[in-house]
């Protein structure tokens, strides 16, 4: 009797194919947070992010939404410095720039965030359909790609920002139709090489429908790919924010550090040397985006099997 025969009366085990697939998942998920913890710029900006995302939730414990109210912020003195009552001062209408700091975190990295998943999509869904079904397909949506990554991209976003009404939605819908094509090319790029390899022919020859083909074999090598282009597309984001609300394009109702900047300039914050007005908003700016890049690239490199021997 072999020494690996089962004993009597004993059931062979059984392989599910979607056990299987989820063990490999997780495998595949558990070397990727050991190499990203291997990072330590990864986790620095890691570490970043969590502490705005949590200053943004928290907000209306940290700092009460009436900071920002200029009725109810009558009694406070104008252009006051940093002080225990106001740790980051007040502004030219006695509003507490501390309100103003934390709230802005909150539309300026919520406005981030939305437009970029807006962006991802219509970028995705472009490259997986020009690169899975190629041709006249292929063309029209390259073509129209092409047009956009032609014109440039700020001067195209200011006069969207312009025409449209100053809200919130039309923001995110701006930083979106002008941030899509560079995912685009990219994913199809990506669809370009998966379509051709052996198991998508396999697939094929077996009978499965273009749809299958693409939600079980496109779609999940391209995955990676598009999750760290997510974290690279955020600090571009967050960056046309705030540059629209320093032109003046931004929601005025809602304060946004790229909002706090602007006001800070037109009052004339930099002669009065009121640093306390502009520096935490501009300060906070750098170190969200410098933080989502240095993520980025960390699951980039880590995804990406060319980059990573590259680093070697």
């Amino acid at each position: 009797m072999s020494d690996h025969a089962l004993p009597a009366g004993a059931a062979a085990p059984t392989f599910s194919p979607k056990a299987f697939a989820r063990q490999r998942r997780r495998a595949a998920f558990a070397e990727f947070a050991r190499a990203f913890r291997r990072d330590r710029l990864a986790m620095l900006g890691l570490v970043i992010l969590l502490a705005f995302v949590l200053l943004a939730l928290a907000a209306p414990l940290i700092s009460p939404r009436s900071g920002l109210s200029v009725v109810a912020s009558q009694d406070n003195p104008r252009w006051a410095s940093p002080s225990g009552d106001f740790p980051l001062g007040t502004d030219h209408l006695r509003r507490s720039g501390a309100a103003q700091f934390v709230w802005g975190s909150r539309v300026s990295i919520a406005v981030g965030l939305m437009a970029t998943v807006l962006t991802i999509a219509i970028g995705s869904l472009v490259g997986i359909v020009a690169g899975f079904f190629g041709r006249w397909t292929d063309a029209v949506l390259m073509r129209l790609t092409d047009w956009f990554l032609v014109i440039p991209f700020l001067p195209l976003a200011i006069v969207l920002a312009a025409v449209l009404d100053r809200s919130l939605r039309n923001i995110v819908l701006v930083i979106a139709i002008t941030s899509w094509p560079a995912t685009a090319r990219l994913v199809r790029s990506q669809v370009l090489t998966v379509r051709q390899r052996l198991f998508v022919d396999r697939s094929r020859a077996l009978g499965a429908s273009r749809a299958h083909v693409i939600r079980r074999h496109i779609l999940p090598n391209v995955a990676p790919l598009i999750l760290a282009n997510v974290t690279l597309a955020v600090p571009i984001s967050i960056l046309t924010e705030t540059t629209l609300s320093f032109l003046g394009l931004g929601d005025p109702n809602l304060t946004s550090w790229g909002k706090v900047l602007e006001q800070a300039q037109s009052e004339g914050a930099v002669l009065r040397n009121a640093w306390w007005y502009y520096l935490p908003s501009g300060i906070g700016i750098v170190l969200v985006v410098l933080a989502f890049t240095l993520v980025g690239r960390a699951m980039e490199e880590i995804l990406d099997p060319r980059l990573r021997e590259r680093g070697r």
